[in-house]
């Protein structure tokens, strides 16, 4: 979102707090990319755009009335989670979200590819390697494996039969909850925007704890290029969340 957009979303927000209703209307056309942009992510056979669009509409429109200036964040980084909230619980109500027979069939041939490669080479095989040994392209095997993804409850345990801390419990409780939270849904959704490599860096860096070398021994690249690359991903989440 340009600085200019950002302007003119905080003047919009300013007129709506003081009662200009009207300033509603301009603020969704003015921000219908953002929506789209989201929508577009959960379009299927069984679900239409413009349908989406609208369910992202109402997500915007409870982010603009709830919006507190004292969070310090710009309109479309508190927006993104709200607008993608009111679209999961749509379909989820709706009982949109279906997974077809043919992804379903290639995460269970992906699961099955994972298991005989871990055996033969005791390690985790990289997204390249799936896709190689399937004949299929790598965006392929992440939107299949994302598809058939187990869903996790806040009431799950962290750690394996352990239920003395659940997935709920690992949610700090302080002042600036909803702040924290919606920053880092706005860069999940960040993250998951970027190409497949660049997401398997960020995996391996950042949720696996893995140094720039082992990165690259796991992806097949040197460390430099990790490096190098890591710059490039930094970057580009700093514009997107800017």
């Amino acid at each position: 979102m340009s600085e200019k957009q950002g302007e003119l979303n905080r003047d919009l927000l300013l007129r709506l707090r003081e009662g200009d209703n009207s300033a509603l209307d301009e603020l969704i056309n003015l921000n219908m990319g953002l929506v789209r942009r989201i929508a577009v992510h959960f379009v299927s056979p069984s679900t239409e755009l413009d349908d989406l669009m609208q369910i992202g509409v109402i997500g915007m429109i409870k982010a603009a009335r709830s919006f507190d200036f004292s969070f310090e964040t710009v309109f479309s980084t508190y927006a993104v989670p709200m607008i993608t909230g009111e679209i999961r619980r749509f379909l989820r109500d709706d009982g949109a979200i279906k997974v077809g027979r043919e992804i379903k069939a290639r995460g269970a041939r992906i699961l099955a590819c994972r298991e005989a490669f871990i055996q033969q080479h005791s390690r985790e095989p990289r997204i390249s390697e799936i896709a190689a040994l399937l004949s299929v392209s790598e965006q392929d095997v992440i939107s299949a494996m994302e598809a058939t993804a187990a869903v996790c409850s806040l009431n799950d345990s962290v750690i394996g039969d352990d239920d003395s801390l659940t997935l709920e419990g690992t949610i700090p409780d302080k002042e600036n909850l909803l702040e924290d939270l919606t920053d880092r849904l706005a860069l999940s959704e960040a993250i998951r925007s970027l190409p497949p490599l660049w997401r398997e860096i960020v995996v391996l860096r950042y949720y696996r704890n893995l140094s720039q070398s082992e990165t690259g021994k796991q992806l097949g690249l040197t460390q430099v290029k990790i490096s190098r690359e890591e710059q490039k991903i930094l970057s580009t989440l700093r514009a997107v969340l800017a």
